[in-house]
């Protein structure tokens, strides 16, 4: 009768008789066994199958089983060790315990001893094998593996933040609108020695003035009409981790002098209270604004800017990006065709040849939601032409009209009544589908003359 396995162990000494009979009794216990005569077979054994929990002698004939811990430990950190030493050799297994190893034993000790031993090694093990598994799943979903693209500007981006994120450093995030600065911040949080703890994000256009301070420092009961309780801001929410302002150029001016102050000192104090609350949190901001014209012209504080742009990262627009618009959509087609359970497994030449030749005023943002709209629409295995939005329709004759190719704000301009037309004039939905703040959408609207 089959039965399953309790976990996978490499059994490595040269002595035969030993190992075979250590391999039996471990066997009967329910654990798969491997075995090696020499250190050089037992790591060519761990490069080649997963195992466990290893029970190496010390006296092995090519190396020391002491070195041979240390060695395993640095390739397989989440392998078990435990050692075998000889009568008199006990100060051996004290220097593998040193060197990594989970504990040692004396050949010859009666399997009373060795069984146990065994199965809180393996325990061990298996928890370390879940934390790796759990934490390479963490950095697929938020860290740098998740950013599609090999175009030099996202590469030279992902290098450049790479180096900054365990720095600790403020960093200002430039870019348009959906070029995916949130997925940055992530990814540089994620690579940090802050990774343990919290990262809080906060669309600064999303809320009023007032509404903004309380959520970004909170309050005390009764400092307001409705402060019906304490509450913690964003700041204290976010202690010993990382927060991202996003859409910074958005923040009133009495809010860039307090955020002035934690920059500068860590402390804030909370509306309503007369003492500072003192935090440890790292600052990611982001904007799409040009901050240093606009400290020029007095709408941003020039110091803040300036202890902001310590670091700066410019994300390319998708148009600067042609070759990534494939991968990006491919890895889209995947997600939403799971969604919505359909076997989509691409898209056909003249639909990927479209997608290269717009313009995307949205960047990323608007192709994910072309890509969504394309696979519901979907009825074969592949994405084709047809599903595609109509502004698609005519690529090749807008990318050679100049100012749809060149004048950014006639791309918004016309991207953003296109979205109100798609919304029938709801500008709360609008500003949702573009992912800005509603504030943001209606200076927009008076800049473009859309009101």
């Amino acid at each position: 009768m089959n039965t399953v396995s309790k976990g996978r162990l490499l059994v490595i000494d040269d002595e035969e008789r030993l190992r075979k009979l250590l391999a039996r009794i471990l066997q009967l216990e329910g654990y798969e066994v491997l075995e090696a005569a020499t250190a050089k077979e037992g790591l060519r054994r761990l490069e080649n199958e997963v195992v466990d929990v290893v029970i190496s002698d010390v006296k092995l004939p090519d190396i020391n089983g002491i070195e041979l811990s240390k060695t395993i430990k640095a390739a397989h950190p989440a392998v078990e060790i435990i050692v075998l030493t000889a009568y008199g050799t006990i100060n051996d297994g004290v220097t593998a315990i040193k060197n990594g190893a989970f504990d040692y034993i004396t050949k010859g000790d009666d399997n009373e001893k060795i069984i146990p031993l065994v199965s809180k090694a393996m325990d061990k093990a298996i928890l370390q094998r879940r934390v790796l598994e759990l934490e390479n799943k963490l950095n697929l979903k938020f860290g740098f593996e998740r950013i599609i693209g090999t175009s030099a500007g996202i590469t030279d981006a992902i290098k450049l933040a790479r180096r900054v994120a365990g720095a600790d450093t403020t960093v200002l995030l430039l870019g348009e609108t959906g070029t995916g600065k949130e997925v940055f911040a992530e990814a540089i949080h994620q690579a940090s020695p802050r990774n343990t703890k919290p990262f809080v994000a906060i669309n600064c256009s999303a809320f009023s003035k007032e509404l903004l301070e309380s959520e970004l420092f909170g309050h005390k009961t009764g400092s307001f009409t409705g402060a019906t309780k304490d509450k913690k801001g964003l700041f204290e929410e976010a202690n010993g981790g990382t927060i991202f302002l996003d859409e910074i150029g958005e923040l009133d001016h009495d809010l860039q002098a307090k955020l002035l102050r934690v920059l500068e000192s860590q402390q804030f104090i909370k509306i309503g209270d007369t003492k500072t609350t003192q935090v440890s949190v790292r600052i990611l901001a982001a904007t799409n604004r040009d901050l240093q014209e606009e400290a020029a012209k007095g709408n941003f504080r020039s110091d803040l800017f300036y202890r902001l742009s310590v670091f700066q990262i410019t994300l390319p627009p998708i148009r600067e990006r042609k070759k990534d618009i494939g991968p990006l959509a491919k890895s889209f087609i995947q997600l939403f065709a799971t969604k919505v359970n359909k076997q989509i497994t691409g898209y056909t030449d003249d639909f990927l040849k479209k997608l290269e030749a717009y313009n995307w005023p949205g960047n990323i943002r608007e192709l994910k939601n072309v890509i969504e709209r394309a696979v519901i629409l979907c009825d074969s295995n592949e994405l084709d032409a047809s599903l595609l939005p109509y502004e698609f329709a005519d690529t090749a004759a807008k990318t050679s009209n100049p100012i749809s190719a060149f004048d950014l704000s006639s791309i918004e301009k016309l991207h953003i009544q296109r979205v109100l037309n798609h919304t029938h004039g709801n500008r709360a939905e609008a500003a949702r589908l573009l992912n800005i703040g509603v504030a943001t959408l209606y200076r927009k609207l008076k800049e473009y003359g859309l009101e």
